[in-house]
């Protein structure tokens, strides 16, 4: 059993199943999360006995690198990790003035296939345990430390689809946010998903404060199939539809992602029809410059090409964002890395 798989009170249960009381729970949970401890010998004010139990019963399961690649902006480093099975997953730190962002992973591949997307491109292997969710966090938080710096902000934008793994997913949030440990704000997390409808609904309703970021890529039903093939399964329709219960329920708004394709999704037809489809809906759109792949033959729109489509979502009140490509020379994008590798390359 991985002492990271479980929440505080899963492993308060474990521990009276064994017949210790909260005090003993709480002493584990913060050598696991505040002292950060690598080992079970190193919780040195356990009991002995105690220490024995889980030392046969437990693992503290860290993900070894398998390789390390720093970005020549100085402030992106990329991270292969390694699963107990010898499965690879992509963790990415990405530092900003005054504050650091970790890109983690729920999936080891992904079932969604986005026909743009280097992980989608691999196909699904299986899900992540909350417990390795967590440790790509703790990699990146002892990293900073070494600098004397903090982890502000998390998203759950690397490899894999965090919906498609929800309970393992959300499990991990709840690690990552209580306040007896790391202590991330709910509202510095962000989980971003291609849409599906039934967890989106199930997110709202069980009221978890954290960012809700959906990749729309397109405003038809046909072009986004062509990119998104989920789509097939749940339209659009269906789609916002959850996303205004979403808003309507949370009273939060949405980010919506908009990885721009020159000539194909970039045009004023496609910005127009993204208006008339989020109009009235409290909504961001982020617009990201696609992030090229071997697998896919797109390109990223020009700078003009993103100017007037931003003109355009602002005629509808859609306030937008260009994001920032990062490590773009060091396969940043989820799932290139380990595509690269495996081709050995």
């Amino acid at each position: 059993m991985n002492l990271y798989d479980l929440s505080r009170n899963e492993l308060g249960h474990l521990l009276a199943e064994w017949g210790y009381g909260d005090y003993h729970a709480g002493r584990i949970w913060d050598y696991l999360y505040r002292q950060k401890v690598r080992s079970l010998e190193e919780m040195v004010e356990l009991r002995p006995e105690l220490r024995k139990r889980l030392a046969a019963e437990t693992t503290l399961a860290r993900l070894p690198t398998q390789l390390t690649i720093d970005s020549s902006d100085g402030l992106t480093r990329k991270f292969l990790l390694q699963l107990a099975d010898g499965q690879e997953v992509e963790t990415v730190l990405m530092r900003y003035p005054g504050r650091a962002t970790a890109c983690i992973s729920t999936q080891a591949g992904c079932a969604m296939g986005c026909v743009f997307c280097a992980t989608g491109q691999m196909g699904f292997v299986r899900h992540l345990t909350p417990g390795e969710i967590v440790a790509q966090v703790l990699h990146v938080v002892a990293l900073l430390q070494e600098h004397s710096e903090e982890l502000r902000n998390i998203v759950l934008m690397g490899m894999g689809e965090p919906l498609h793994n929800y309970d393992a997913t959300m499990t991990a949030i709840d690690i990552l946010t209580d306040d007896r440990g790391l202590a991330i704000g709910p509202r510095y997390i962000t989980l971003s998903t291609v849409g599906l409808p039934p967890a989106i609904r199930r997110l709202a309703d069980e009221e978890r404060p954290v960012n809700l970021a959906v990749s729309l890529h397109a405003a038809t039903d046909a072009g986004r199939a062509a990119l998104v093939p989920i789509n097939k399964r749940w339209p659009l329709g269906e789609l916002i539809d959850a996303c205004r219960y979403y808003v309507a329920r949370r009273g939060r708004r949405i980010f919506f992602e908009w990885a721009l394709i020159a000539g194909q999704n970039d045009t004023p037809e496609q910005a127009h029809a993204l208006g008339r489809l989020l109009q009235g809906l409290e909504a961001h759109v982020n617009l990201i410059p696609l992030n090229p792949t071997d697998g896919y033959a797109g390109r990223p729109s020009d700078s003009a090409a993103v100017r007037h489509f931003q003109d355009i979502l602002a005629e509808y009140g859609l306030p937008s964002t260009v994001r920032q490509r990062r490590g773009l020379d060091i396969a940043a994008g989820c799932g290139q890395l380990r595509a690269q590798k495996k081709n050995g390359r």
